[in-house]
């Protein structure tokens, strides 16, 4: 068995208690959605942030999309 050589984060520590326990595939698939979503729940709300700080449009988007690379 190895030695950690670095601490564990408290989201580690906390995945490490959950995952004594065994859980079924549909809860683990359930577990990683759950996982999934706070993330990009997490993602979206720091894009809009910043969507918002420049004052970007629709139209902006829309620019971009249509941009020749």
């Amino acid at each position: 068995m190895s030695v950690l050589n670095y601490p564990l984060t408290n989201v580690q520590i906390e995945l490490l208690k959950l995952f004594k326990t065994n859980l079924s595939n549909e809860d683990l698939i359930e577990l990683k959605d759950l996982l999934s979503g706070f993330y990009a729940d997490k993602a979206i709300s720091q894009a809009d942030d910043i969507w918002k700080e420049k004052n970007l449009t629709q139209q902006d988007m829309e620019k971009w999309l249509n941009q020749k690379s």
